[in-house]
């Protein structure tokens, strides 16, 4: 387990200042939706743009703790069809949401939940960000790994594939979208090591290694700041769970999103030590500082630092801290997210 080593900070500095002052400075690619479905823009348009579970809501298909009266996590958007064939079957066509690479096609439903999935890559205000699109009918033809497409270019064909019990019927055929940080580009490493025995099909592609970012409040976001919306003070201003501080100084997390790192002169001076890490309730790290050993409070490698009481109790789906007694700790989940993060 990398727990250390000689990360550049200098490197880093730079790359820090040159994604936010791109993300601040310079209009970013805006992101689209990945199918005609427009609804999401219009007053009262949620039923005809999302599909719920069946028998709930519409508001079961968007993004968060929506799921199983809070405790089951959603992280993507299920948007309904709008085009059927004389069977009933959906075939609006799934667009990239931005300009990107193709980093992973999935063509076996019967292997993931998301069943025939799509994931691009985007370079975004200086971050890695990943777009994928599951439940699929088909992919376009030819689409494959390392291919460059552009925003608003057909990947696919919507669908109702996936391996779970229960299926997709026909009426709530949809697409599933989402916005995600990569937490591990060596995940298939972590996977092997940590849960032997447990197959992973999808290698660094699992699911598990994408943690999601709300895609319907970054749209309207978007819609409302126009060229000011910057997806970096979006992250930035997501509401915090909980504040750790982790004893690792070089994992892949800080070389795709340098921009969210925040400077630190005491480090800068003294040397990296370790990180103090800002997540929300999807785990996702949403502020990273640099920490000098004499910043750092403990000896462990992982340490809770504070929790937002509040924002457990809405959002209690990822269980990450749990309360004991009068205080908190993380918890099995949340030390393991952190070892993946940090690997």
């Amino acid at each position: 387990m990398r727990a250390g080593g000689g990360f550049n900070l200098r490197s880093l500095k730079v790359a820090v200042w040159t994604a936010a002052g791109f993300a601040l400075g310079a209009s970013a690619e805006r992101l689209q939706l990945p199918t005609a479905n427009q609804a999401l823009f219009e007053p009262g348009g949620e039923e005809r743009f999302f599909v719920g579970t069946v028998g709930q809501p519409w508001t079961t298909g968007t993004f968060g703790c929506v799921r199983s009266e809070g405790w089951k996590i959603h992280e993507g958007l299920d948007i309904r069809c709008l085009r059927r064939d004389r069977h009933g079957e959906p075939e609006d066509p799934v667009m990239a949401t931005a300009a990107g690479t193709v980093m992973y096609v999935n063509q076996k439903s019967g292997l993931s939940n998301y069943g025939r999935y799509v994931v691009l890559r985007h370079l975004l205000e200086g971050m890695e960000v990943y777009s994928l699109y599951a439940h699929l009918q088909s992919v376009a033809e030819g689409l494959h790994h390392g291919q460059e497409v552009r925003a608003g270019e057909v990947i696919a064909t919507m669908g109702r594939s996936t391996n779970t019990r229960e299926g997709i019927s026909k009426d709530r055929a949809h697409v599933h979208f989402e916005l995600d940080l990569i937490m591990n580009d060596r995940f298939a490493d972590w996977h092997r090591k940590n849960l032997p025995g447990q197959r992973n099909d999808h290698g660094d592609w699992n699911g598990q290694n994408l943690n999601g970012l709300d895609p319907r409040l970054i749209l309207l976001e978007q819609q409302k700041l126009g060229a000011q919306f910057s997806l970096v003070r979006f992250i930035r201003s997501e509401p915090e769970l909980c504040r750790v501080q982790v004893r690792a100084t070089n994992f892949p997390f800080l070389r795709r999103c340098p921009a969210l790192v925040r400077r630190n002169p005491v480090a800068e001076r003294a040397g990296v030590a370790g990180y103090e890490i800002a997540l929300d309730y999807n785990a996702v790290p949403i502020d990273l500082i640099p920490r000098s050993a004499e910043e750092l409070r403990g000896p462990g490698k992982f340490t809770l630092l504070s929790v937002n009481e509040g924002e457990q109790t809405r959002h209690p789906a990822r269980r990450l801290v749990a309360k004991r007694g009068a205080g908190w700790e993380l918890t099995t989940h949340g030390l393991s997210t952190l070892d993946l993060l940090t690997f």
